[in-house]
């Protein structure tokens, strides 16, 4: 059997799963069981040096529609990003018939619902293990060898711009904005960093890896979504004092009949396994009923990491048209749980005052911490500066958010309180989880 793919998109991703799919042909084929080839390629731009050799390609158009429209063709792989035509693309290749591979997180995580009932209404395939992750296998592990375990709760780092930005303020004491710099010109950061630095990205592939776990629609705006730009050195160094280490993390929990779905800074203990996840590096930690803890770390992103992430559901799609595999993706669809508000979340706190260095002041913020059922665990405070001001730093007990925002209203009108309180959560685990 021969399986025809057409790719639309020649950028970094685009141009790595050119490259995967030519020098590794013939294992893809043999792991396919089909002569797998590529039969035609579209991009607006075909003439620039891309690194790859595409003479041997039958179709090279600057229309994606040429491929989709192709009798020639079997599979559409859409590598352009965006909602506005991928979305189309994505829409004709199955209405044409098509099976479909995109590693285009934001374009399934906003309108997943509809992309995957007409997925089924035609009986075609939707494959996207490298929209999370990047090269970590963590589509396909749910779908095969975690198919059968009931997943509980999820903690993942799972945007590499953001944790090489935490890894180098903390490593090299340096302030945001220059590793933020660094990272642009090193091409881990885009111009336009919003999407990876305020956790947006993080959050796309929360709402999918989510819905895949829970068996339950997880829209893109029930994803609580903070991201790290306004995290400072000052607040790494004093989680190292306390034993942390900051994560921007991706953190999903199945709650008996609610779920919860957010991303932000959170410190985590240094001892656990993701605070040990440096640089442009990925990880997502699970654990399930029955089999417990299990966790898949490698690189997020890159040209060869995602594009062999493509190529491998490529390979599926071969597969499965040989095995007529069904996959169900109901869940993308199906509302089943309510998703717990972040008034309801429980977690224990770092919060950070700046104070004025006055007697009494520590005793009525934790009396009114006190008075919201808020507990102390520990408190750091530093020596007062030349105008008589100081931070102090207090480690919460677990809390309810809701009751922390009411007590942080009332702590802000105190006149001794001389800025607004710095709150980061923080994710201990189990350590048999961790």
């Amino acid at each position: 059997m021969v399986y025809r793919v057409g790719l639309i998109g020649l950028g970094t991703v685009g141009s790595g799963a050119v490259k995967t799919l030519i020098q590794n042909a013939d294992q893809v084929s043999r792991r396919a069981g089909a002569d797998v080839v590529l039969q035609g390629v579209a991009d607006l731009d075909l003439e620039s040096d891309r690194g790859v050799d595409l003479s041997s390609v039958p179709l090279k158009t600057n229309n994606g529609w040429d491929l989709i429209q192709s009798d020639d063709i079997d599979c559409v792989v859409e590598l352009i990003g965006g909602e506005t035509i991928a979305k189309d693309f994505v829409k004709g290749a199955l209405e044409h018939g098509k099976d479909v591979v995109t590693a285009n997180k934001a374009l399934l995580a906003s309108h997943g619902a509809e992309l995957f009932q007409l997925a089924d209404r035609h009986g075609r395939k939707i494959h996207f293990e490298g929209a999370v992750g990047g090269g970590i296998p963590i589509i396909q592990s749910l779908y095969g060898g975690l198919a059968s375990s009931k997943i509980r709760e999820i903690h993942a780092i799972i945007n590499g711009t953001s944790n090489y930005i935490l890894t180098k303020m903390d490593e090299d004491d340096r302030p945001f904005q220059t590793v933020l710099k660094e990272a642009q010109e090193l091409g881990y950061a885009e111009l336009d960093p919003t999407y990876d630095v305020e956790g947006i990205d993080a959050a796309h592939k929360l709402a999918l890896l989510a819905s895949i776990c829970f068996g339950t629609r997880v829209d893109l705006k029930q994803v609580y979504t903070r991201g790290i730009s306004d995290i400072t050195i000052e607040d790494i160094h004093f989680g190292a004092r306390l034993g942390y280490r900051l994560k921007l993390l991706a953190i999903a929990k199945d709650l008996n009949g609610e779920i919860e779905v957010r991303v932000h800074p959170t410190f985590v203990p240094a001892r656990q396994i993701l605070a040990s996840v440096r640089g442009v590096f990925n990880a997502v930690s699970m654990y399930a009923e029955g089999l417990g803890s299990t966790m898949l770390y490698g690189r997020g992103a890159g040209d060869l990491p995602t594009g062999a992430a493509v190529v491998s559901d490529i390979i599926q799609c071969a597969q499965d048209k040989t095995s007529r595999r069904a996959i169900d993706y109901s869940n993308f669809y199906t509302p089943v749980k309510a998703v717990r508000p972040m008034s309801e979340v429980e977690t224990e706190y770092y919060l950070r005052f700046l104070v004025q260095d006055n007697p009494g002041v520590l005793s009525k913020i934790a009396g009114i911490l006190g008075g919201r059922n808020i507990s102390i665990l520990s408190v750091l405070q530093t020596e007062p500066s030349q105008n008589n001001q100081c931070p102090v730093v207090i480690m919460t007990h677990e809390a309810k958010e809701g009751n922390l925002m009411q007590a942080l209203e009332e702590i802000h009108a105190l006149d001794v309180v001389l800025a607004e309180t710095k709150v980061i959560r923080i994710e201990k685990m189990d350590t048999a989880r961790a």
